[in-house]
């Protein structure tokens, strides 16, 4: 018999609702494969830095990102160990993967801006 960790019902209902929007459900993908600064997601959303680190912002708050300082810059990635990753884990293998988006970053120059 496999042992599963059960979520909290709070826990998976505030993951699940931050993930209903498109901007932080693709930011979740990306981070699950790679590490990504503000800056970054400004470029591949086309949005202010204010709102990019307030959809950052919440995504920490349940503890599903992770900052990391680079010198000046601050980097995220998706917590793996946060009680409700395997959750949306599971979300994410349904997902198509968002490599090309920084793909086209790299090409442009802006994957590496901030290092």
């Amino acid at each position: 018999m496999r042992f599963e960790q059960l979520i909290e019902i709070d826990d998976a209902a505030a993951a699940i609702k931050l993930l209903g929007d498109k901007t932080r459900l693709t930011m979740v993908k990306i981070l699950d494969e790679n590490e990504c600064c503000v800056c970054e997601f400004v470029e591949l959303f086309e949005m202010s830095q204010p709102a990019i680190s307030q959809h950052l912002k919440k995504l920490k708050t349940i503890g599903l990102v992770n900052e990391t300082r680079k010198g000046q810059w601050i980097f995220y990635s998706l917590n793996k160990t946060s009680n409700v990753y395997p959750l949306i884990k599971s979300l994410l293998e349904h997902i198509p993967n968002q490599r090309n988006k920084l793909e086209d970053l790299m090409k442009k120059g802006l994957r590496i801006t901030c290092k």
